[in-house]
């Protein structure tokens, strides 16, 4: 794992608080899975990231929302102890070692997992594959060619080089899983991919700046990127959960009606990072995946 503190997400863009905002009502979705004692929720920014000004503290690097998936999960499900170690700009490595944030250090994820856990989540990857740096890149290239795909020309001058982190990560993530299970033999795990960031054509270029023709090709990338995920997650034994495949919840929509912010976010959350109401939906739909 490189050294030095790194900002809360190759995920996390950018960040800033502010006045705090109503929390939208928890959807009704799912009957709680019966028997759950100790949940644990691991994973990168897609995890841990909710409404800014409604974090922990415990490092307030980690961005860890106190209405991110696993809680707005944990409020359905209601186990006896919830213990959430999500913390931005997480890797897999960060898995078994201690991650250095802004003003402190998140302890190994693996730390909180013990032999009587009876749920784990886990979303990680992204950060593994430089998403962050994808984002940032295409963002840059689309004032050279907004109706083409520059990016797409950028990673696929020697072979698609994305195509291969992702294939790098499996297994990676495969060790995590291992691991898992090796601590909480007993436990139940669920595999939580990521929301859909883009829609899936055209764009909203310049307001999100990625060129037009880069839409299709990153769509194509996250979707790989999370039917790898289900794949190594289902040969683990694992239960796999995509909030990628809704439609019409993207950074183009308005305000209210989008799961991930822009560049310029609209709501007290993150950029390209999922709101209050993207954690809402994904803790339902893993909750509705567990009964």
């Amino acid at each position: 794992m490189a050294s030095g503190v790194r900002a809360p997400g190759r995920f996390l863009l950018a960040a800033g608080l502010a006045a705090t905002m109503a929390l939208p009502a928890a959807s009704a979705i799912a009957a709680a899975p019966a028997g759950v004692g100790r949940y644990v929720a691991l994973g990168d920014s897609f995890a841990s990231v909710g409404t800014l000004t409604n974090i922990h503290l415990d490092p307030v690097g980690c961005a860890r929302s106190k209405d991110n998936y696993p809680a707005q999960l944990a409020a359905r499900i209601k186990p006896k102890t919830f213990v959430d170690r999500t913390c931005g700009a997480a890797t897999t490595p960060d898995m078994t070692a201690p991650q250095q944030v802004p003003l402190g250090v998140n302890p190994p994820q693996f730390d909180a997992l013990t032999a009587d856990t009876d749920l784990v989540t886990l979303t990680i990857g992204g950060n593994d594959i430089g998403f962050a740096e994808i984002v940032l890149t295409c963002a840059t290239l689309s004032v050279t060619d907004p109706g083409g795909a520059p990016c797409k020309k950028h990673f696929t001058k020697d072979g698609d080089q994305l195509q291969r982190r992702i294939a790098d990560l499996g297994p990676k993530l495969t060790k995590v899983l291992t691991g898992i299970k090796a601590k909480s033999p007993k436990a139940r795990i669920a595999v939580v991919g990521y929301l859909r960031i883009l829609p899936p054509s055209k764009g909203c270029w310049p307001l999100v700046p990625i060129a037009a023709g880069d839409v299709a090709y990153f769509e194509t990338v996250q979707a790989n990127l999370n039917t790898s995920i289900g794949g190594w997650a289902k040969a683990a034994g694992a239960t796999f959960v995509n909030p990628g495949l809704v439609t019409g919840h993207d950074v183009c929509q308005l305000p209210g009606t989008k799961w991930v912010e822009g560049l310029i976010p609209t709501s007290l959350s993150v950029p390209v990072h999922p709101n209050a109401l993207g954690q809402d939906y994904v803790g339902g739909l893993t909750a509705d995946a567990l009964r």
